[in-house]
């Protein structure tokens, strides 16, 4: 991780995301290398990074975006114009459909019985459409929550509910089932993919092998991923998408936070701070996960171990267990890393907390406050 990251910024108000410019461009270059070595389309799935002050930056590097719906797709639209925009949803409204395609250029629908309650539309718009399957192949553990092949999952349509042809129109297929994985889970669901599906694909144009690739992480298997991509063109002739969302922003954020109070519990500090689990980082209580701190330690490594939490009124906002080599003061800074990615889509503002500023740190190093929130930010969202 880039050891700039760990700035307090002493120059911004807290709490604070703070994206870096670097960082991303790191990250961009990595997948570009991956589209210039296989010819396939890197999308950024919106749903993990929305920030489209970096969008220009974004569209410089890859094929364009996808998104979850129409407000995603209109964003990509409006802040990505002229590079790819794809959709998928689980259902589409009517009055959204009308909207997507005039704006989106492929649209995976989730079902035959939405592909074919939308036909008039699309087909009259032109807009390339697929179909979103579920190879049943689950590959994460411990988290089905985030499982699209888990039991009961209604994400993508299983084999036995396709007929033996696709239904006219239908151009490419799409699977997303991984999760912060590496290149063998992806081969090995291709492959569960392929057994059960492999007869549609001689007659499709693309295949969308979906999110969850943790390709810019350090140790991903780069060769691996682009020996899959470069097979399937082979054998199929197909365009092949790949979506990450982390992968673009990974690594690429910080969360800059303050100790405004500190209370003694039965068995060690507590901090308070100006930031919240439930509202700014919710996948600390989701999945459950801890995010990385810089210059601390797991709990009983260094001398002093303090409980991070909130001052939301709620009992469980608690951020986890650090040690630091001296305990924090009141007015210290501490620094989250990985912030950028499922964090700002994901805010809230729960019990009034007001929503971290947004700041980009710029290559030459200066930091710009991109998005200041306030009370009206609070009550806008409500009535």
């Amino acid at each position: 991780m880039m050891e700039h990251l760990k700035r307090q910024e002493p120059g911004l108000q807290t709490p604070v995301y703070v994206v870096d410019e670097a960082a991303l461009v790191h990250n961009l270059e990595i997948l570009q290398g991956v589209q210039q070595r296989t010819g396939c389309h890197i999308l950024l799935a919106q749903k993990a990074f929305s920030m489209f002050r970096v969008y220009p930056l974004i569209g410089q590097y890859l094929a364009g975006a996808t998104a979850s719906g129409l407000f995603e797709a209109r964003l990509a639209h409006e802040e990505m114009p002229g590079k790819e925009n794809h959709v998928f949803c689980p259902a589409y409204t009517p009055e959204e459909m009308e909207e997507i395609v005039q704006i989106c250029d492929h649209i995976s629908f989730n079902s035959l019985a939405q592909l074919e309650a939308h036909r008039p539309v699309w087909e009259k718009a032109g807009v390339s459409v697929g179909l979103r399957v579920n190879p049943e192949h689950s590959t994460q553990e411990g988290h089905a929550i985030y499982d699209p092949c888990a039991p009961g999952s209604r994400l993508g349509i299983r084999r036995q509910n396709l007929p033996d042809q696709l239904p006219k129109g239908v151009e490419g297929l799409h699977f997303h089932t991984l999760c912060e994985q590496d290149a063998a889970p992806l081969v090995e669901t291709f492959a569960a993919f392929e057994e059960k599906f492999g007869q549609y694909l001689p007659g499709l144009k693309w295949i969308n092998l979906g999110g969850g690739h943790h390709i810019t992480r350090p140790g991903y298997d780069i060769a691996a991923l682009e020996q899959l991509i470069l097979s399937i063109r082979e054998k199929y002739g197909l365009e092949v998408y790949l979506e990450p969302g982390e992968a673009i922003a990974l690594s690429a954020g910080t969360l800059i936070t303050t100790v405004l109070d500190i209370v003694q519990a039965t068995d060690m500090p507590v901090l308070i701070l100006d930031t919240s689990a439930a509202c700014h980082m919710p996948d600390v209580l989701e999945m459950p996960y801890r995010p990385p701190l810089y210059d601390s330690g797991l709990p009983g490594e260094k001398a002093c171990t303090c409980l991070l939490a909130s001052r939301t009124c709620l009992a469980g906002d608690v951020i986890g267990e650090y040690s630091f080599d001296s305990c924090p003061q009141i007015g210290d800074r501490l620094v989250f890393g990985d912030m950028a990615i499922y964090s700002m889509v994901k805010n809230n503002t729960f019990n009034g907390m007001p929503l971290p500023d947004i700041a980009l740190r710029h290559l030459d190093g200066s930091c710009e406050v991109v998005r200041h929130f306030g009370y009206q930010d609070f009550k806008t969202r409500l009535s």
